[in-house]
């Protein structure tokens, strides 16, 4: 089917994007996967690229353009390459709105610059040991102490953890109230007193990704570093978490189609009892049935980012486009090791890199079953 989401200047940017992931990351994301984290270079370069801080307004820095499909175009490319390790589409989905949209102009002044130059770098620190999908089970505090807040708690699972300047902390700023009610964003800046990384977490897959513990103990946040309006916490995340499940989305179509793409190929070339593997009947109905439902989640995605920048696009559409698309990577994927053999269980083949970072795709940013559930309760059931 034709694809018109992109006009030729989304294009011409995918040939920046592309062109830097071929210089500054492809070369080096084997060690990064080594050594557990990127290096904070890559981060300075792309700032230098234009690829950082999108909607941030220029005189910060940033794009000054709130097109959700340069996000998407630069996540395609990043994720075709294999790069799982890189931390800007937490950067630039998911923590950019909250910054662009919530901070004061002096916040603005003081963070934007160099989140668009990628000199502070930055997460956002919600799951807990004991919450995760429930944000309303958090634990961390926030006590007023005159003009300060002092922040206890821990936090677990946090992307960009350990090379982090600028954490945006999900706390309890009354612990009375429901935490609907009761929670407020403060951000956490790099060296302050009583802040701690634990552990850069030793996962499955997506190994340059630097994902930490977080540790809080009577961490003195000076009050204007308070992130929009207090205990309004759990409104500001629930107006930003769409677009951070709409991210995890366009990863997942991405990856499916690159693996695709890349089984096709392989079953052109790989022989069996005489012939290419891919003239097997069993083979060709796998791959069509595959083909199909990757340019159905392709087609449901460009329109959910048509409705977003639309500014349509809701909460359940979020929710339904997060759990189908992640859910049809694992199926994609995981036929696409089978079509490989023994190869695709062999990490040198992408197929097998793909099939073990691509498994946190249903977990994070809200379980499939957390997102039926966003699904089945619109429904009225």
């Amino acid at each position: 089917m034709l694809k018109d989401l992109y006009t030729e200047d989304h294009e011409a940017f995918r040939d920046t994007a592309r062109g830097f992931v071929e210089r500054y990351i492809a070369p080096h994301h084997d060690e990064w996967e080594k050594e557990g984290v990127v290096d904070r270079g890559v981060w300075v370069e792309a700032g230098k690229h234009g690829l950082l801080g999108f909607e941030i307004d220029e005189q910060y820095g940033g794009g000054g353009v709130l097109d959700f499909r340069y996000n998407a175009v630069l996540s395609e490319e990043v994720i075709r390459a294999g790069a799982s390790g890189i931390g800007f589409g937490l950067h630039n989905d998911v923590c950019a709105p909250y910054f662009q949209r919530l901070a004061t102009e002096e916040q603005k002044e003081r963070w934007l610059p160099g989140f668009c130059s990628g000199e502070l770098i930055s997460a956002i620190a919600m799951t807990e040991p004991a919450a995760g999908s429930d944000l309303q089970g958090i634990k961390t505090t926030a006590v007023r102490d005159g003009d300060d807040w002092v922040l206890n708690g821990q936090k677990t699972f946090i992307t960009n953890g350990i090379n982090s300047d600028l954490v945006i902390v999900v706390a309890r700023t009354d612990t009375e109230a429901k935490a609907a009610h009761g929670t407020s964003l403060l951000v956490v800046e790099r060296d302050m007193p009583g802040f701690e990384r634990g552990r850069n977490l030793n996962k499955m897959g997506m190994k340059a990704q630097d994902t930490a513990e977080l540790f809080f103990t009577n961490v003195r946040v000076p009050g204007n570093n308070l992130l929009g309006e207090v205990n309004g916490g759990f409104i500001h995340l629930m107006e930003n978490l769409p677009q951070e499940r709409l991210s995890i989305a366009v990863g997942a179509v991405a990856s499916a189609e690159q693996v695709l793409a890349d089984t096709i190929e392989y079953c052109k070339t790989r022989t069996a009892f005489g012939k290419p593997i891919g003239s097997f009947q069993n083979s060709r109905f796998v791959l069509a049935e595959l083909a199909t439902e990757v340019e159905i989640a392709r087609v449901y995605l460009d329109k959910a980012i048509v409705e977003h920048n639309a500014g349509r696009f809701s909460a359940v559409d979020a929710a339904m486009a997060k759990w189908w698309t992640t859910e049809l990577q694992k199926r994609v994927i995981d036929s696409c090791v089978q079509l490989h053999g023994g190869y695709g269980y062999m990490l040198e083949y992408p197929v097998a890199k793909a099939y073990i970072d691509s498994r946190v795709q249903t977990i994070y940013g809200g379980t499939t079953e957390i997102m039926k559930e966003i699904v089945g309760r619109s429904l009225g059931v």
